[in-house]
């Protein structure tokens, strides 16, 4: 009888989790946006007495109806005030949500949803150790190379181009491994973590020290301000990618094709040009000089690259022929025996529906060829290979008006 249940209860973690995630992501997200903003936008004090407390930058803003009247300190105020604000919980609540999603809809189904053994034929606890693997590697890899590079000369150049290589290796052999939307969402899940554990393993240790160096009295290490500004950056030019990989679950075309890693790569990485383009935009203000939006504009013709590169081939005179021939109740009924109804039946109904009797295809004829033909997200991962020609089968069908012979 619980089995019976546990697809329902499956859709509502589901649901719930997805919907925390997302509220969650949107305040980490926010919150990184603004400090990235507001570190670029600030201007040396003009007020001797902001100059000695300590004031290295201050930003007037109006926002509501009121005046604000931020104020950075570098490395730290001369005094520690009474109240004082921490941002973590909303990294930590975004990567725990977003780990509990992830472990409700790929590692509970492994076996269909990480496993195309067209791809890699493995077991799905290997494929479930790999991965969880593939997180925690992620984050070495990123975290030697911040540690051995980042404080020579050209640091940051060095880390950009060290990180570039590792992240279009990683997406190779994502692919190489795993479902393509699983391999999409694990390269995100990669840099999500990373982006977290910046936050938990060197950002607010560092700033819990300068906070106990200050209450004892102590000289302030400025090396923790520094790395924690740098993880930050980081983090910002990271959340485009992550979320473009991501959203990419919903659209199962990008991650069908023979070169997906390579489509994965060139959206990430529109995506963090994108973002450099309003990084930088923000300091070119400050400074009296120009927004630099040639990086946008970069990233903007990848993505219309991707667009003309991505259109599918035009029909031959085979598949134009056979489109003008309505397809039959019994050719779409035994498409869906064989693609759809192992999910779909009496026992096993997932999103609540069932497809294993005619009158229950006529009645759901419309979802299934929304999922299957238009958004070509069933089924999930194509766990069962459907072809292209089936899902014409199922489109001249529904737009012949669902026939029931």
């Amino acid at each position: 009888m619980m089995s019976a249940y546990l697809p329902y209860a499956l859709d509502w973690a589901n649901l719930l989790l997805r919907w925390a995630h997302v509220v969650t992501a949107i305040a980490w997200i926010g919150s990184s946006f603004y400090f990235v903003f507001l570190d670029s936008s600030l201007t040396p004090p003009g007020d001797p007495e902001l100059v000695g407390k300590g004031v290295d930058g201050e930003l007037w803003a109006v926002h509501g109806g009121g005046f604000y009247h931020p104020q950075k300190y570098m490395v730290a105020p001369k005094q520690m005030p009474e109240n004082l604000h921490w941002f973590y919980w909303e990294a930590y609540s975004t990567w725990l949500t977003g780990f509990a999603l992830f472990t409700v809809l790929y590692l509970f189904n492994a076996a269909t949803f990480l496993v195309d053994k067209s791809i890699y034929d493995w077991s799905a606890g290997a494929a479930i150790g790999a991965s969880l693997g593939f997180l925690g590697l992620g984050w070495g890899v990123y975290d030697t190379i911040c540690r051995m590079f980042g404080q020579k000369k050209n640091g940051d150049l060095i880390v950009g181009a060290g990180l570039l290589v590792f992240v279009v290796f990683a997406s190779w052999l994502a692919c190489q491994l795993f479902a393509g939307r699983a391999a999409f969402l694990l390269v995100g899940a990669m840099l999500a973590t990373t982006m977290s554990a910046n936050v938990f393993i060197w950002i607010i240790p560092g700033q819990r020290k300068v906070v106990a160096q200050l209450k004892a009295g102590q000289p302030v290490n400025p090396v923790h301000g520094w790395r924690a500004k740098q993880r930050s950056v980081h983090n910002t030019y990271f959340t485009l990618p992550v979320l473009i990989a991501m959203l990419s679950n919903h659209y199962g075309w990008l991650s069908s094709g023979a070169h997906n890693w390579l489509v994965l790569v060139l959206l990430m990485l529109a995506g963090a040009l994108i973002r450099h383009s309003f990084v930088a935009r923000h300091k070119a203000g400050v400074q009296g000089r120009r927004a630099p939006w040639e990086y946008a504009a970069l990233g903007t013709a990848m993505l219309a690259g991707l667009v003309i590169w991505m259109a599918p081939p035009p029909p031959s005179a085979a598949a134009l022929a056979a489109a003008a021939r309505p397809a039959g109740f019994a050719e779409v009924k035994a498409v869906v025996d064989q693609r759809c109804v192992l999910c779909h039946n009496a026992q096993v109904q997932n999103k609540g529906i069932a497809l294993h009797t005619p009158d229950l295809l006529r009645q759901h004829a419309q979802a299934v060829y929304q999922q299957a033909v238009v958004l070509r997200l069933m089924p999930f991962n194509n766990a069962t290979q459907i072809t292209e020609e089936e899902r014409a089968v199922i489109q001249r069908w529904f737009k012949a008006g669902a026939p029931a012979s």
